[in-house]
């Protein structure tokens, strides 16, 4: 089974949009653009060769239940269920429809999603869009390269991004993560670049991490950074994007992780919201706020299209 394009680079350009369900009983027009968006994609990508295009289609849990009801459901596919420290909330928000649009040019970009609104038409309306761009060398917009710790081999993004034998209905499939974060700029830009450093776990300049005995128990990837059972690193696929509105004093990083499977996922949010053990919050969070996370499963291919032609 071949996934989409969840192990991707971020790219230059992105636009992410979730959508609810307007009349769970009209379907048509929804499988209509996940029948049709590996051809638009292909399209794109010949007659703009070199330019990325790319399209990621997940499906939330409510949806699934009204668009697929004949259909088995991924284990782990349910509503977000929000995570309360008692410093910082994850909070859960509505998704039905989620789509990750990826190209070097935001003008690919956006003709894709106009041609995915256009075939939803009245079916959805819109939760929300955010158009992400690529900042500097692949830095979030608070100054450090994001994405560092994602695997570097393609074997090794796909071993965590999709699913593999553990659920062999869904193989090749990934539960995608969603949350966008607000960033408090003053407060970040207060700080003096070792405390920021302090705060994230590497070096502002050069993107080394700290050493040991300098990096605090609280660094964003110090709480992130989690083991399995059998003491192996556990990772997930970022394709993070900075946006930003400067004129209204907004800043923020749109989130998202692909794996295989989302238990790794929460873990690593309950380490950041709650701490490991609690109370060991993520210091990132004293300055970013998540103002949505949404859950949505990203089908194979194959499934995708079987899905949509009602197979």
């Amino acid at each position: 089974m071949l996934p989409q394009d969840v192990t991707h680079k971020p790219g230059q350009s992105a636009i992410f949009l979730v959508y609810a369900l307007n009349r769970p009983d009209e379907t048509a027009p929804i499988k209509a653009i996940l029948a049709e968006l590996p051809a638009l994609t292909r399209s794109l990508r010949g007659r703009f060769p070199g330019q990325e295009v790319s399209c990621v289609a997940g499906i939330g849990a409510t949806a699934w239940d009204c668009l697929f009801p004949g259909w088995k459901k991924p284990k782990e596919l349910s509503p977000f269920v929000e995570i309360r420290g008692e410093k910082h909330v994850a909070p859960s928000t509505p998704g039905d429809l989620f789509f990750h649009i990826r190209a070097s040019k935001m003008g690919l970009a956006y003709e894709v999603s106009g041609l995915i609104a256009e075939t939803l038409g009245d079916s959805v309306y819109a939760i929300d869009e955010v158009q992400g761009f690529r900042y500097l060398d692949g830095r979030a917009i608070i100054g450090f390269v994001d994405g560092t710790e994602n695997p570097e081999l393609l074997e090794d993004a796909l071993k965590f991004a999709a699913i593999g034998d553990e659920e062999p209905d869904f193989r090749g499939g990934s539960y995608a993560f969603v949350q966008k974060y607000l960033h408090d700029m003053s407060a970040w830009r207060a700080l003096s670049t070792e405390e920021q450093e302090k705060a994230v776990g590497r070096r502002k300049y050069d993107d080394r991490e700290l050493p040991e005995g300098v990096k605090p128990e609280n660094a964003h990837n110090a709480v992130t950074n989690i083991t399995g059972p059998d003491g192996e690193e556990l990772k997930i696929v970022r394709a993070n994007m900075a946006f930003a509105n400067a004129s209204k004093g907004e800043h923020g990083t749109y989130f998202i992780g692909y794996a295989s499977t989302f238990a790794t996922t929460r873990k690593m949010l309950e380490n950041m919201f709650i701490g490991d053990p609690p109370g060991n919050t993520d210091r990132l969070l004293d300055f970013s706020v998540a103002h949505t996370g949404t859950l949505f499963f990203v089908p194979s291919q194959e499934l995708l299209a079987a899905l949509a032609e009602g197979d």
